[in-house]
């Protein structure tokens, strides 16, 4: 693309844009949120309230959630509840297996063999 045409087709985003700004700019829909965006921080100001704060404060089902990349900062996850053990008994070899997860070999075989239900079925929880 030559110089001349890059700017011709800059110089003709630029337009379009400046007419969307200006359509934006007329909706209702825009203002009423700028106006709260408004209250809400001289509110935020008043009080000295980060919007971090805001989050927690309004969060009534104490999730944490992240900042979505905007610059805030991040509440820690919850960390995970370890799994327990669990045994497996074969009543038809005897052979007997203690997993924490569902991934293992002879376990998966069993469960292809028997099924899913039969299996889980022989568990006993360990710990």
């Amino acid at each position: 693309m030559s110089l001349i045409s890059e700017y011709r087709a800059t110089e003709e985003a630029i337009k379009e844009l400046q007419e969307r700004l200006k359509n934006l700019s007329q909706d209702d829909k825009l203002k009423k949120e700028l106006e709260f965006e408004g209250k809400l921080r001289e509110l935020m100001a008043q009080y000295q309230k980060a919007l971090p704060d805001i989050v927690a404060l309004l969060d009534t089902e104490g999730k944490t959630r992240k900042a979505g990349g905007r610059g805030g900062k991040t509440q820690a996850a919850p960390s995970k509840r370890a799994r327990r053990v669990k045994q497996y008994k074969n009543p038809h070899t005897g052979e007997t297996i203690e997993t924490k997860g569902g991934n293992h070999k002879t376990l998966k075989e069993w469960k292809g063999k028997w099924g899913a239900d039969t299996v889980e079925s022989w568990a006993t929880l360990l710990g």
